[in-house]
């Protein structure tokens, strides 16, 4: 019924209640059938394959399960790893550079364990008086910093301890590895008594 100018107000309140509910529930009509997509959502090898293409490692366990590691280093901040069983089944998935997978690295892991916990990581660097190679992975940031390094200390190839370094707009280390001919990045605004640390760039994975 067409509201009109005498009707009662308590009848004109009913109509304006029933505009409103109406209003809010057909946008979500067949909300019932939709689901947003996840970001990890596969369910078989094939299919893992044919959205990313192929992994950048396999690492066959010793359940009979294989996981498939999809790097994004040095670019990226994630790190995709699909475990699949022996018939082509996606067991589980999940970002290997996440915080909780993160703080699963302990002292005394080699660096193949570690290797097969984060995947391919972004860089390499020697430090000769503590004896340490330092392996790094680009990980999310929460603050207004340029950029998160999560790094490993290894000593005799084993892990020692874990750090993280922020990156700021005048840090080198944020700055893409445009190569001179020493090996460090390409910085605009020079400074030679900026401490600089020898990096050694892994190149980018195949995808």
């Amino acid at each position: 019924m067409k509201p009109t100018a005498c009707m009662h107000p308590r009848r004109l309140l009913r109509h304006a209640l029933c505009a409103l509910t109406l209003a809010v529930m057909l946008p979500l009509t067949g909300c019932a059938t939709f689901e947003p997509s996840r970001p990890y959502a596969y369910t078989t090898e094939a299919e893992v394959i044919a959205a990313r293409g192929e992994p950048t490692r396999r690492w066959h366990n010793d359940d009979t399960t294989t996981t498939l590691e999809y790097a994004t280093q040095p670019d990226g901040d994630t790190c995709l790893m699909v475990q699949i069983d022996a018939g082509g089944i996606v067991l589980r998935q999940w970002d290997a550079l996440d915080d909780e997978n993160l703080a699963r690295v302990r002292k005394g892991m080699s660096r193949d364990e570690v290797a097969r916990l984060l995947g391919e990581h972004r860089a390499e660097q020697t430090f000769t008086q503590s004896g340490e190679v330092v392996w790094d992975w680009n990980v999310r940031s929460y603050g207004g910093q340029a950029g998160t390094l999560f790094n490993v200390h290894f000593i005799d190839g084993k892990v020692v301890r874990t750090s993280r370094t922020q990156l700021y707009a005048r840090d080198p280390r944020a700055y893409p590895p445009w190569a001179d001919p020493f090996g460090y990045p390409f910085d605009p605004f020079y400074d030679p008594y900026w401490p600089r640390q020898r990096v050694i760039v892994l190149p980018r994975p195949r995808r």
